[in-house]
């Protein structure tokens, strides 16, 4: 079937309310006693998890330094590249776990405790968080790693340590840059407990719906086990552990149990023995004896989800739009967990609005670079639970006007053009039901 074809079968199955059917169901089920706050942990916790929980959410809120001398700092291990200087400055709104904050926190880093850092000019202090990626490296060939914003170079506590800055200024002019902004982790336990099976067979859901619209969509895959890879915007990582053991090498660059190498080698910038994070063995308790990559991860594991707004007629309305004009078949309402060890993660229901594919967005939002099974183009449906929340949209935090990032999403090549078609062409009151409804979750 051609394009034009498909676009008219759509519209025809718009009005013949076909969607109605397809997404009749509502968002989740309906609430039990008063939700948790966003930032707090999953109800029904063990004590032992609740203590993992603690632990975990104290250690993400530390602040690290090159040797640990540095006043009010908790550990070592810092740089010698580096992005923030904890992970809390990066996930902070609208709560601790979430997003980028209003004001952004690495304009102060760049220069504390003496660092000689000039700041980028894609850094602003009334701008998102951003992590630097280089599309191409300076022989043409692929790159898309991250290039850290800062060195600690000229700190009080990096002794003779004296490396250079990316040359961004000439990546910037040569189109060479592609941004990040930080993925919220709420619920990221929920999200790690949802099978593979589940994930396929939501899927191979609605085909016929989803062929009428252009709408594909694949899962992004190990290269070892080939299993279902979730987390991250091109959805490129399994586990949460190996999420934030690569996020404290690559954002703050210490060496932990998982990445045990520095990112710079340069002599004199490498002064502490290596892994820099490692288990504890001699500690009194086994949650004392996490590694802070494992605290950080427990932390994630049973951090709660953002609960959605209280409904009224027009966020009831809304959703229904959202389902009549296909959007709930990329941002899947409910997915549920699998039978897991911990009952507060087993058999649940995960009201996250995601399919957690990665589906070609178009030349438009496209940041030229691959990442797995994920092609430069393609990027994970993000999980819109929060969104309400949210400062900074896209992954980029190119906006933060909701309606100008929901129409980012169409361009050349774009699995949501016929979607967003739909989006544009709604009366007014409609429009501002299906707004109201997002800015609800």
């Amino acid at each position: 079937m051609n394009r034009s074809k498909r676009l008219a079968w759509a519209k025809c199955a718009l009005m013949c309310g076909l969607w109605n059917t397809v997404w009749a169901q509502p968002p989740g089920p309906p609430r039990q006693g008063t939700p948790p706050p966003t930032g707090a942990p999953l109800p029904g916790l063990s004590p032992s998890e609740l203590a993992r929980f603690q632990e975990g959410l104290r250690r993400f809120q530390e602040v690290v330094s090159v040797s640990g001398t540095e006043p009010a700092t908790n550990g070592s291990g810092f740089g010698p590249r580096f992005n923030m200087n904890r992970c809390s400055g990066c996930h902070a709104a609208p709560a601790i776990g979430g997003s980028s904050p209003a004001a952004n926190p690495q304009v102060a880093v760049a220069t504390e405790y003496g660092a000689l850092n000039t700041i980028p000019s894609f850094i602003q202090s009334n701008g998102p968080v951003r992590v630097a990626r280089f599309i191409h490296a300076s022989d043409g060939s692929a790159d898309g790693g991250v290039h850290s914003l800062f060195t600690v170079t000229g700190r009080l506590d990096a002794g003779t340590c004296s490396i250079a800055q990316p040359d961004f200024a000439t990546a910037l002019a040569q189109d060479n840059v592609s941004f990040r902004i930080p993925t919220p982790v709420f619920g990221a336990g929920l999200i790690e407990a949802i099978p593979d099976r589940t994930i396929l067979a939501n899927k191979a859901a609605n085909s016929v719906a989803k062929q009428a619209l252009g709408i594909a969509g694949h899962e992004n895959r190990s290269a070892n086990d080939g299993g279902i890879t979730r987390f991250g915007w091109k959805a490129q990582t399994r586990s949460l552990e190996i999420f934030s053991g690569e996020a404290y090498n690559v954002e703050m660059g210490v060496t932990n149990e998982l990445f045990g190498s520095e990112r710079d080698t340069t002599p004199g910038c490498s002064p502490n023995p290596l892994p820099e994070d490692r288990t504890n063995f001699d500690a009194t308790s086994p949650v004392a004896a996490m590694s802070d990559i494992a605290a950080f991860s427990e932390f994630m594991r049973w951090l709660a989800p953002p609960q959605p707004q209280a409904g009224n007629a027009s966020t009831a309305q809304g959703q229904q739009i959202f389902n009549q004009i296909g959007c709930a078949l990329c941002h899947t309402p409910v997915l549920n967990t699998g039978q897991t060890a911990s009952l507060a993660l087993s058999n649940r229901p995960v009201v996250l609005f995601s399919d957690l594919l990665v589906h070609h967005m178009g030349t438009g939002l496209a940041d030229g670079i691959g990442q797995g099974n994920a092609a430069a183009d393609e990027f994970r449906s993000a999980p819109l639970w929060g969104l309400g929340q949210r400062i900074f949209l896209l992954h980029d935090g190119r906006t933060p006007d909701l309606v100008e990032a929901i129409k980012a999403h169409a361009s050349d090549g774009s699995e949501a053009n016929a979607v967003v078609a739909a989006f544009s062409n709604l009366p007014d009151a409609a429009l501002q039901d299906l707004l109201a409804f997002l800015r609800s979750l």
